[in-house]
């Protein structure tokens, strides 16, 4: 970039840059996006505008114009000069201040509606493209859009670009819970020519956006996992054990009224997915979850954790019996719920108090004498564990945003005590830990029942009904891609051509009614002997069942009700 610093510095460069730049129009320039931004009557008041990377001040001038409060930064000092001597009489704010850190920026503590990065982010190293998005994210007002502008073509008077692409935004904005969109004229044309006449170079339009159900939900979770200054792995562990829950398991609400704020859920699920989450992070891979390599993990100990080194993730689950290490489960689940309360629990307060944003409540529970199961009674057993309603809804609704962003800071928060405990991982190794559990094995159970009906009875694909033969694929129902879930009742034999065509797409409500009968008889037949846990499953995942169902007709309609909400929060493909 260096090279780009001296090229600002020259004053004939800068003056043909001017010339060039104004003799466009920033509205001919911008009509991509310009009627995808903020509308100035949404709500009172000024909406603000950033624009990075302002140059001679043309698109700062155009954002004024048309009411919005500006900020204009540009690294190069003699084009801010250029842009103040061009717009006088404009109350702009001029800063010389540049991505990744936007530090003179953020001191003003600003969050603006539109953050402009026009002919920008072809000069950001891609090593720096992370905390990029992570700084101007965390800059966003609801509902905000950060409109980036993408120049595909070299550059002839030496200025350094790097390659850019519709593609690395797309990811990027998954990892930071962002929504990506394209402007509706660019859904018909991609790419658009230069308004400059220059035959070599080419635009694309990106919109990334903060999504925003109106509570406020949305900006306090990100507040709590990408704005606070605390670095811990507890915070997002405690988050992304409650996102797992509202999105997976709304049956798990103890108590719901719709004149309380905060919505109860069992403790002991709370910390059974917390178990699940860091028992592969700490056994398997052992990796640092503070920064201190000497200090032990508070639910780590001898009378709990170290003696459940055989189960891995994939034997934690709603419905698993135990009845070998049953004293040591429980003892671990208690430390948890311990930790919980005593450290994330009471250190996530609300933006500037000390309000908790989560309460705790423990019960004294006894060990169990022979066997432990995990169902409702046992967790709820364990205390209760209160959310504000806003954010379970939040949680459940916006899940497909808010979990890579949480797997995303986890990960940032874990390569930051690498250098403290000597142990280089790679971002494969972070994710692929950080997995809620491998699909594949947790389907074992199912295809081991297929394969014995196989031999007494027969077993045909529920999708096309035809008889399936030596190899079958057990699919999930709902795809776990997008909504991971190994309960039973989600889990039944396809044919693999099937399965592979239905992929990650979500079955129609019309074909899912269609195969009833082929769904309700696998149930029946391969879970008479499980069917304590089948229910449990199913009552503790699916909407208005109840812990006490065991019809397996109230399951099928339930599902039918799940499947109309992942299709409205998760807008999925359809299959069927």
């Amino acid at each position: 970039m260096a090279g780009n610093d001296a090229f600002y510095k020259s004053n004939n460069n800068v003056s043909e840059l001017n010339a060039q730049y104004l003799s466009v129009k920033a509205e001919d320039v911008h009509e991509m996006w310009l009627s995808s931004i903020p509308s100035l009557n949404a709500k009172e008041g000024s909406l603000n505008a950033l624009d990075v990377g302002t140059g001679v001040g043309r698109d700062a001038a155009y954002l004024a114009d048309v009411g919005y409060s500006v900020v204009a930064v540009d690294k190069s000092k003699p084009m801010l000069d250029q842009a103040r001597q061009n717009f006088p009489s404009y109350s702009i704010r001029w800063l010389e201040d540049s991505l990744p850190a936007l530090s003179e920026v953020r001191k003003f503590g600003i969050k603006f509606d539109v953050i402009l990065l026009s002919a920008v982010w072809m000069h950001i190293p891609l090593s720096e493209r992370r905390k990029c998005i992570r700084i101007l994210s965390a800059l966003l007002a609801s509902k905000g859009k950060i409109v980036f502008t993408l120049r595909h073509g070299v550059f002839k008077d030496g200025r350094i670009a790097y390659p850019v692409s519709i593609d690395e935004l797309r990811q990027l904005s998954r990892e930071y819970g962002l929504i990506f969109s394209l402007p509706p004229q660019a859904l018909l044309q991609k790419s658009h020519a230069d308004k400059l006449n220059r035959k070599d170079v080419s635009w694309e339009t990106v919109i990334l956006s903060l999504p925003d159900d109106g509570t406020g939900a949305f900006p306090l979770l990100r507040n709590i996992v990408i704005n606070d200054a605390k670095a811990a792995t507890y915070k997002v562990a405690l988050l992304r054990s409650i996102l797992r829950i509202a999105e997976g398991h709304s049956g798990a609400v103890i108590h719901s009224k719709s004149t309380s704020s905060m919505v109860a859920i069992p403790l002991g699920l709370v910390a059974m997915y917390w178990l699940k989450l860091f028992k592969p992070l700490i056994d398997n891979f052992n990796m640092p979850q503070n920064s201190n390599p000497n200090k032990g993990l508070g639910f780590v100990k001898e009378s709990g954790w170290i003696q459940l080194s055989a189960l891995t993730n994939n034997d934690i689950f709603v419905g698993a019996l135990y009845t070998h290490n049953h004293k040591a489960v429980h003892a671990t689940l208690l430390d948890i719920s311990s930790t919980i309360k005593n450290m994330p629990a009471k250190y996530i307060t609300l933006p500037g108090s000390d309000k908790c944003v989560f309460e705790v409540e423990r019960s004294r529970s006894k060990a169990p004498e022979h066997s432990l199961l995990l169902d409702n009674s046992y967790l709820m057993g364990l205390g209760t564990f209160y959310v504000p309603r806003d954010i379970w809804r939040t949680l459940g609704d916006y899940s497909c945003w808010i979990e890579p962003a949480l797997v995303n800071e986890w990960v940032r928060v874990m390569q930051g005590f690498e250098g403290k405990t000597g142990r280089p991982f790679s971002l494969n190794d972070y994710h692929q830990a950080l997995r809620w559990e491998d699909k594949t094995r947790s389907t074992d159970k199912v295809k081991q029942r297929v394969s014995v009906l196989q031999k007494e009875q027969g077993v045909v694909c529920t999708w096309s009904k035809s008889k399936l033969h030596k190899h079958f694929d057990i699919d999930h129902t709902f795809p776990f891609a997008r909504w991971p879930n190994n309960d039973l009742w989600n889990l039944v034999p396809t044919k693999p051509t099937i399965n592979r065509n239905k992929s990650d797409k979500l079955i129609t409500e019309a074909r899912l009614l269609d195969s009833k009968d082929e769904v309700m008889y696998f149930w029946q037949q391969a879970w008479k002997t499980d069917q304590a846990m089948f229910f449990t499953q199913a009552n503790m995942a699916l909407p208005e069942l109840g812990t006490q169902n065991t019809d397996f007709d109230s399951v099928f309609e339930a599902m039918l009700a799940q499947r109309s909400r992942i299709k409205e929060t998760q807008q999925l493909a359809d299959w069927g």
